[in-house]
């Protein structure tokens, strides 16, 4: 057992949480800068805590990081969460490693629904959170409103009274100040550091007991390997102790010895030779520990297979996804019917999405099916969840979003007004009936509209829930498209490719205008003669083709169909590329 060698700073573990977009990342960014993390004259890019490829591309955190900083001598841990319901499984899990929480809501958007998720999952936490109102110098701010929908939130969430009792300031983590009064002057972010010092309780430990670490984060590090992530609850350790790993029933999984451990300071992780109940470390050297929508990928085996991606063999795919879902376990991995295709679960197209993006970058080819969504029997009767969504939209497109909902077998709970010709909708929608729905939503309300879902719950199956209205366009030839062919199929529907594309045979090339699929040749060139006819030289204008996202394109497509995923292209195509398998299908043969 080890001892205690030298006295060592008290320790606060903090997680911030909110709903996405409220401003966590950025106010990380000041606490940071304002606590001396970085040098005066160091450049630092906005949303530091935000390192990953896609958190910077998509504006959002994605994995749940910690960093650490001191004030007056006393360390405080800083978890930084997802805000994305997708991501709930990283909020989920790193809560158990706090000891209070900064709650961050938006001064004119109010609670939302991740802000219900976090916090629910921080009360029963036993976690007394600390409150910010964020964004206060927004035009459209409405504090005293949206501190009141706090408190009926907490009071919605069953909070104890001590967790009622919380603390409020007022902020702007855009401009790094923070105050206890709208009065006070606005100057920096010390009246955040002293109510965390002074409300948030650091935990009685007891540093002469045995050596004990609870795994909540999971890393691969090339120079080092598997990195655990955790927070020690009693004892103490150091540098080539010896450590058992036990399972949740108790039973040892594995012996080793502890190779490095780091412990967080600013951004950086910095060896230590030992450390203390309380704190949260990262650990090498052990090599078996560890911590709704479902997709299917398979291997990819379009005509153009293995001319971009490096890793296309189905040994390739499957390792990689078994190690996704042991650093993150909202993802599980199934091998289905064929060995050639894998089934993926997840809590959402964004985080499905964010999983293929990262392996697209990595090389790898496969083709993805369209999202379902799990069922449940309970006493003989077919299950669904069911999504709470909150829309906040212009009142000229209420109409249309509450009639596009109720064709998806939503139930409207709730309709009041939001302020400034805006108006705030609640539903209660099937998940099935939202695959898909987010682009035709910003369609409607003309990309003014925002729409947050959260689980809600499991209900009876509401019944079929019509899907695409429109058929698809679909290649008959192998080549590349021709400006003349597309110009000529433009009055058919919308198109996909652009001049000089490859296409093959099976290939969706664009959306029909009617509700049936139709082949095309999209190779077909203009017709030579020797007579020239009036305008034959005219430039041929073409309307853009119509480019989707990834997740637009994995929740466009419908059961027959894919989306062909490689380091350098994203292609809709057939299940079955050959005209005749495809009516024997559709026949059911």
């Amino acid at each position: 057992m080890a001892t205690l060698e030298s006295a060592t700073p008290t320790i606060r573990n903090i997680a911030i949480i909110a709903h996405v977009d409220h401003g966590k990342t950025t106010l990380l960014d000041n606490m940071l800068k304002q606590s001396g993390t970085f040098r005066e004259n160091q450049e630092i890019q906005e949303r530091v805590m935000d390192s990953g490829d896609q958190e910077r591309e998509r504006g959002i955190t994605i994995l749940a990081k910690c960093t650490s900083v001191l004030w007056n001598q006393e360390k405080i841990n800083i978890i930084d969460t997802p805000g994305h319901a997708d991501f709930g499984g990283e909020v989920e899990r790193v809560l158990c490693m706090a000891d209070g929480v900064l709650l961050l809501v938006d001064a004119a958007e109010g609670p939302m629904p991740q802000t219900k998720f976090v916090l629910s999952k921080a009360l029963q936490a036993q976690l007394n959170p600390i409150v910010i109102i964020n964004k206060v110098d927004r035009a459209d701010s409405r504090i005293d409103e949206v501190l009141d929908d706090i408190y009926e939130l907490f009071l919605n969430l069953d909070a104890t009274n001590e967790q009622l009792d919380f603390p409020v300031l007022y902020a702007s983590g855009r401009n790094g100040w923070c105050v206890n009064q709208l009065s006070d002057e606005r100057k920096d972010l010390t009246p955040l550091f002293l109510t965390i010092i002074n409300y948030v309780k650091s935990g009685n430990y007891d540093y002469n007991t045995s050596f004990a670490m609870l795994v909540t984060l999971l890393e691969s590090d090339k120079f080092l390997g598997r990195v655990l992530i955790g927070k020690i609850y009693q004892g103490i350790t150091k540098v080539n102790s010896d450590l058992k790993v036990l399972n949740l029933d108790g039973t040892t999984i594995e012996r080793g010895r502890l190779t490095k451990l780091l412990s967080f300071s600013g951004l950086k992780r910095i060896p230590v030779e030992q450390a203390v109940a309380g704190d949260i470390v990262a650990i090498a050297g052990l090599e078996k520990a560890s911590v709704s929508d479902t997709i299917t990928i398979s291997v990819n085996d379009s005509p153009f297979a293995g001319q971009e991606g490096t890793r296309i063999t189905s040994t390739i795919i499957r390792d990689r996804l078994y190690a996704e879902a042991e650093t993150n376990v909202a993802i599980t991995v199934a091998v289905i019917s064929s060995s050639e295709a894998f089934e993926v679960g997840g809590r959402g197209e964004l985080q499905l999405g964010v999983l293929i993006e990262n392996m697209r970058r990595e090389g790898f080819e496969l083709s993805v099916s369209r999202p379902r969504v799990l069922f449940k029997e309970e006493n003989g009767k077919k299950l669904e969840p069911i999504e709470e969504v909150v829309i906040d939209i212009d009142d000229e497109y209420s109409g249309i979003i509450m009639e596009k909902l109720s064709f998806r077998k939503g139930d409207m709970v709730d309709m009041r007004p939001s302020g400034n010709g805006r108006t705030r909708l609640i539903f209660l929608v099937p998940s099935r009936g939202l695959i898909g729905y987010q682009g035709e939503f910003l369609t409607d309300s003309r990309g003014t509209g925002i729409i947050n879902r959260l689980f809600h719950s499991y209900a009876p199956y509401k019944g079929p829930i019509s899907g695409r209205r429109n058929g698809v366009l679909i290649a008959t030839d192998k080549g590349e498209a021709v400006a003349y062919a597309l110009f000529n199929l433009q009055d058919r529907g919308i198109m996909f490719v652009k001049p000089q594309d490859k296409v093959y045979s099976g290939m969706v090339v664009g959306q029909h205008s009617r509700d049936n699929d139709l082949e095309v040749n999209v190779l077909k060139g203009k017709q030579l003669t020797n007579v020239r006819a009036s305008g034959s030289d005219e430039a041929i204008k073409l309307t853009p083709p119509k480019v989707m996202t990834l997740e637009e394109m994995i929740a466009y497509i419908n059961d027959d169909e894919l989306v062909e995923v490689t380091p350098k292209s994203i292609r809709l195509r057939k299940k079955f590329l050959d005209p005749n398998a495809r009516k024997r299908a559709a026949r059911g043969g």
